[in-house]
């Protein structure tokens, strides 16, 4: 891992869930940086480190409906242009994907991508060299349910190697008192190896075994609004666009 820029995980901003609203909020208010945009490039450095730090052959992109969903059918489509074959798999019916992530969906399937609604045949998993976890985000306030947990637990006795966006799904993204002790609303959480965090790490990342190695990726987020938003400065991204985080 040592292409990767470091930032010390004390230097950093750790946020909630509610902040990181805000934050989205206001950069599509007032730096006129779209949701579009800033799913842009989360896929596209989702992508980067998947290739970096795992060389895949082949991959599955464990999708869902929000803009965390979205994150990942970007990563899918650069992948695909760096000659790795993916397959999607959608935790959610198509006609529930939200807008963004729907025009992404249409790309992957002009694309000619492989993408199946909810099925995971055993055979496609234990043939990967890694999982991509992009199904729930940091918004999520439950434990997971229905596909979303079904997938989650096939990934969970697997040995492929799972690189999670943002947050690993089933992990809620604000703070508990015991990081070892899952919160009252906490079902089963993906164990990723790697975690890539969006523009400020997440609260509820630090001290979980469940996040692996944690990256930290620029989204295009102006440091003016990190600090309109949290009165901190921006993580130190003149060192680069992806960080390694390190305690």
């Amino acid at each position: 891992m040592s292409m990767w820029p470091a930032a010390v995980a004390e230097e950093l901003t750790w946020i909630d869930a509610a902040m990181m609203t805000e934050i989205d909020r206001l950069t599509i208010q007032y730096a006129k940086v779209s949701l579009a945009q800033m799913m842009e490039n989360a896929g596209r450095s989702l992508a980067e480190v998947a290739i970096q730090e795992f060389a895949p052959k082949r991959v599955v992109v464990l999708v869902g409906s929000g803009g965390n969903g979205g994150g990942g059918l970007v990563a899918a489509r650069h992948l695909c242009n760096a000659a790795v074959e993916v397959l999607v798999v959608l935790s959610s019916r198509r006609d529930r994907m939200g807008e963004v992530p729907a025009h992404q969906l249409a790309a992957v399937d002009w694309l000619g991508i492989s993408v199946t609604d909810g099925v995971l045949a055993p055979e496609s998993l234990h043939a990967a060299n890694l999982v991509i976890d992009a199904m729930v985000g940091y918004g999520l306030e439950g434990p997971l349910r229905g596909t979303s947990l079904d997938l989650a637990e096939r990934v969970n006795v697997n040995t492929t190697k799972v690189l999670s966006l943002d947050v690993p799904s089933g992990l809620i993204s604000d703070t508990r008192e015991d990081p070892t002790t899952p919160g009252d609303s906490e079902g089963l959480i993906v164990r990723a190896d790697a975690t890539l965090t969006l523009c400020l790490p997440k609260q509820g990342l630090r001290g979980r075994a469940e996040a692996g190695h944690l990256f930290l990726a620029d989204i295009s987020v102006p440091a003016q609004v990190v600090t309109m938003a949290s009165g901190h400065r921006s993580p130190p991204f003149d060192r680069g666009p992806i960080l390694r985080v390190i305690d």
